[in-house]
């Protein structure tokens, strides 16, 4: 089990139905970690109610672990992280409470992983799973959530917000049902990837036997017999010695420069990466029973993006991409969206001509066949500069014509930028907020006594610029990202409800996601990833003239995706 099924299965839940005001349907009960699984499944079955779970990731491993799902949640402690910053709530006593405790370090007593829904139908029971101290710790997840829904004004921004917390509630579910289902694994191709790429096991603090013939080789090459190849330092100061001028060991500088030492000097860099990344202790720590079960962390970066826990989930490298692959008689549907960012910038700047480019073909070609003499390269560049601050160099040089073309898009995100370097916060369409400037850096602004400091705080506003111009735009890719599996899910739910069985989301990425499904059912699966990207843009954006395309490929194995 993993951490958090320990700990629900020996924790004391509280449950209790209410509705819509807070007023109790029926008294509270108290329920043991081991019988808590056929208590949810039956008022699941009997209410179909909206639970309120102080913390997604600390009860619903334990009850996907014993055959229970739940189809709709609010997730207090990610409700709470996305409220503490969100310039659409309601100013109030929640808020001010809130902002004050994470603002005297209080928070490390509650640590925010999961989360939240929108707003509940009058009348409609609501389930309340809270741990500790029994009927309080009830009394607090109550309060508090009813504090929450009383954020959310009833505005039009107030209902996006509310669609925020129930994407990334539904968000939180999922996440722990990927890691329920793990990432089919074939060991035996792992190994034999390893083996072929680095030799057979060795004992912990050996080198790989194809790993040490490399540094031998490069100790040879630069003639320094006591070489760590591991040590940049090492590494960096061998290299000048045999007169190679280079001031750091990345490999991107490497390959531009003309040397024997090279091309093994990338190669031992490439194997070592695996080796200690996705090596022999790596399969046997993370892969079990076949599955690779990361713990995503829903909203674990500001934009909104997932984080993970365990095994580096949100880096499998191409390399052993081939031991991602599904059981016999099923398939791996991977699916990703194009050029998803500047989509979400047309979509969000309501740029026509941008929206025009994008329509039906990829993006960045029509960017440069408007403006760029058919040059995608540079059309890409520039864009790309737009949206993460690159505005020198060649992004830099390119910036005025796309601005000429593309007026709103580029205004948008320079707007952005300049709240940002002002110290002001942004958010996103649906309402994350990208939070408070830092006070020590607004006090600076005001106290600047000399020239070097008055650089340091203009450099720390650009910096901040640069951040809120890409936050707007990743914070919203993230939001159809999350809609976007969200509306997968229900639409596997429904295909589940009706006696098939579609399969499963096992993993995701930023802007791509896999399914393992039944290959018999793979083209139905196909259609309805797609069906769910078209829903997820009308869903945040309504009918608007902006194509949010989607990939979505059919293997049986990740790295032929």
């Amino acid at each position: 089990m993993t951490q958090s099924e320990t700990e629900a299965a020996s924790a004391t839940a509280v449950i209790s139905l209410i509705d819509a005001t807070g007023d109790p349907i029926l008294p509270a009960v108290q329920v043991h970690g081991d019988t808590l699984p056929a208590v949810v499944a039956e008022l699941q079955a009997a209410r179909k109610p909206r639970w309120v779970f102080d913390s997604v990731q600390r009860w619903y491993p334990k009850l996907l672990a014993s055959g229970v799902r739940v189809e709709r949640v609010h997730d207090v402690s990610l409700v709470r992280a996305i409220l503490r910053n969100a310039p659409y709530a309601s100013e109030g006593d929640y808020l001010e409470k809130i902002r004050a405790a994470s603002g005297a370090g209080s928070e490390t007593a509650a640590p925010v992983h999961l989360l939240p829904p929108a707003r509940v139908a009058e009348n409609q029971g609501e389930l309340f799973s809270a741990p500790k101290d029994h009927s309080g710790a009830l009394e607090n997840v109550t309060a508090e959530f009813l504090a929450q829904r009383a954020a959310v004004p009833d505005t039009e921004r107030g209902r996006r917000l509310g669609l925020l917390l129930a994407a990334e509630s539904v968000g939180a579910l999922i996440g722990a049902e990927m890691t329920h289902a793990g990432v089919p694994w074939d060991v035996g191709e792992h190994h034999r990837l390893l083996h072929e790429a680095l030799g057979p096991p060795v004992a912990p603090g050996v080198r790989p036997p194809a790993m040490e013939a490399l540094a031998i080789e490069l100790r040879q090459l630069l003639d320094a017999p006591g070489l760590n190849p591991d040590s940049p330092a090492e590494l960096l100061k061998a290299m000048n010695r045999a007169g190679i001028a280079v001031t750091n060991t990345r490999a991107w500088e490497l390959g531009e420069i003309k040397h024997p030492v090279i091309e093994p000097l990338l190669a031992y860099k490439k194997i070592a990466r695996l080796a200690t990344a996705n090596g022999y202790a790596w399969v046997d720590r993370w892969v079990k029973d076949g599955r690779f079960r990361p713990e995503y962390i829903v909203g674990g970066v500001i934009t909104g993006r997932w984080a993970s826990h365990g095994g580096g989930a949100l880096q499998i490298p191409h390399q052993v991409r081939s031991a991602v692959r599904a059981d016999a008689g099923k398939v791996l549907i991977v699916a990703d969206a194009a050029q998803l960012e500047p989509r979400v910038l047309a979509a969000l700047s309501r740029d026509d001509a941008l929206a025009s480019a994008a329509r039906g073909q990829d993006l960045y070609q029509g960017i440069a066949d408007d403006g760029f003499g058919g040059d995608r390269a540079h059309a890409k560049i520039a864009m790309l500069g737009a949206m993460y601050g690159a505005t020198s160099g060649e992004s830099g040089r390119l910036m005025p014509k796309l601005k000429a073309t593309y007026p709103q898009a580029v205004s948008l995100v320079e707007w952005a930028a300049g709240q940002g370097a002002g110290g002001k916060a942004v958010a996103t369409f649906l309402g994350r907020g990208s939070g408070p400037a830092p006070e020590a850096w607004l006090k600076a602004r005001s106290r600047v006594s000399s020239e070097d400091e008055a650089r340091a705080v203009e450099a720390e506003g650009r910096s901040r610029g640069r951040f809120t111009r890409n936050f707007i735009v990743q914070g919203t890719a993230a939001e159809w990202a999350l809609c976007w599996m969200g509306e997968t899910r229900r639409r596997l739910d429904a295909l589940r409800a009706t006696g098939s069985e579609p399969g499963e989301l096992v993993f995701f990425l930023h802007d791509e996601i896999m399914l393992h499904v039944p290959a018999e059912q793979a083209q139905e699966v196909v259609a309805l990833v797609h069906d769910a990207a078209r829903a997820a843009a009308e869903l945040i954006f309504g009918r608007i003239p902006v194509d949010f395309p989607v990939t979505a490929v059919i293997v049986d194995s990740y790295e032929k995706a």
